[in-house]
């Protein structure tokens, strides 16, 4: 009798066993679950990923992420965005994206950490009958791109560049001293704006009117880094510069700070770009010159119509534009930036509401707010 109730016993153990195993093998595959840097989907949704550099660069997270993601939800209630932030690392990014395809994604949107590196992303995704949009930054050297979304980013160089001179003319100052900042050469923006800067620079340079001292390329955009060149900059220059060509707004910070421990008062004009929040707080207490403002918002919403246009199998009107990558053409959609100082920022940045009032004019920028017509 013993032995029956121990046989009975374990051919039950082995059956529970069983159910539970099943029930555990039917969850794997249903429940979403976290891959590198997103969520990965399950079931049958419509997916869309969406892969951004860094996070160093405020506008990112504060406002690209958001706006995309808020119209895709308008666009496709039913759609699923994965989201991945790459963390300037490009190896990361392609572990990212190699997730996603596994995961269904069936368009991505893609901002390259490096623009080169990012094309293996873009063939993987062409074998997989996914298409590909190059989302700020073009991806080059590879046919899997399906468009283009940016700037004019040669002309966000030359509006620097001229917005550079054009001040340091305006306080009388002949043949001045200047340094410049670029991005990350990495980054096929970067080279761009450079590319546009120079445009405007290398003729005064060689009419003996203007002084390049120091150039540099700043690894991943950073601030740090960009202050750590500064710094070199002004004790190889003795603290005598007139002007400072920063190619973005984190860039330029980091420029400032440098000066400012180093004593230089005033500051001379400072470049930048992004109109980020603390740059337009520092435009109006007179700490930088200016800042190209990229309205972020039509730029984001504008990928996620290409996306959903992709998704559903169809094409987009709107990329009147062609930017050869080194591979092909790709149908592009070039928006146009704007030249942002003190003088303006009334009628753009605040007038699009891209910062709003109380967060600029916080704290010790209030009387720089009231003294700019701004509250």
């Amino acid at each position: 009798m013993n032995v029956r109730r121990s046989a009975f016993t374990s051919l039950l153990l082995v059956l529970l066993s069983g159910v539970i195993a099943a029930c555990g093998s039917e969850s794997a595959t249903t429940a979403p679950t976290t891959g590198t840097g997103g969520t990965t989907s399950g079931g049958g949704k419509k997916v869309v990923a969406l892969f951004l550099p860094d996070a160093k660069t405020a506008r990112y997270e504060t406002a690209d992420r958001p706006y995309f993601e808020a119209k895709m939800k308008e666009l496709c209630p039913d759609c699923e965005v994965l989201y991945n932030n790459a963390n300037q690392d490009a190896n990361l990014q392609l572990q990212q994206a190699e997730a996603a395809l596994t995961n269904g994604a069936q368009v991505l949107v893609l901002d390259p950490v490096d623009s080169a590196a990012a094309a293996s992303i873009a063939d993987k995704a062409k074998a997989q009958n996914v298409p590909v949009i190059a989302y700020d930054r073009l991806i080059l050297n590879s046919d899997g791109v399906s468009y283009y979304i940016s700037f004019d980013n040669e002309s966000v160089g030359k509006l620097q560049a001229e917005s550079l001179i054009a001040e340091l003319t305006k306080q009388g100052i002949a043949n001045p001293t200047i340094v410049m900042i670029n991005g990350s050469p990495t980054d096929n923006n970067a080279k761009l704006f450079k590319a546009g800067a120079h445009s405007v620079f290398d003729p005064l340079v060689s009419a003996g009117k203007l002084t390049i001292a120091n150039e540099y390329d700043t690894p991943d955009w950073s601030p740090d880094k960009a202050q750590d060149q500064m710094q070199q900059a002004l004790t190889s220059l003795g603290n005598k510069v007139d002007g400072v060509y920063a190619a973005n707004d984190g860039t330029g910070g980091g420029a400032i700070a440098a000066m400012k421990a180093g004593g230089l008062s005033p500051l001379p004009p400072v470049t930048g770009q992004d109109a980020e929040l603390a740059a337009i707080q520092r435009i109006l207490a007179g700490d930088q010159y200016m800042t190209v403002y990229k309205a972020i918002k039509p730029q984001a919403e504008a990928a996620a119509e290409l996306a959903f246009a992709l998704i559903n199998g169809k094409t987009s009107d709107k990329a009147t534009g062609k930017v050869n990558n080194g591979k092909i053409d790709v149908p592009s959609i070039l928006l146009t930036p704007i030249s942002v100082t003190k003088a303006n920022v009334k009628d753009t940045i605040v007038k699009d509401q891209f910062h709003k009032v109380d967060q600029i004019c916080a704290g010790d920028f209030a009387k720089a707010c009231t003294d700019a017509g701004i509250q």
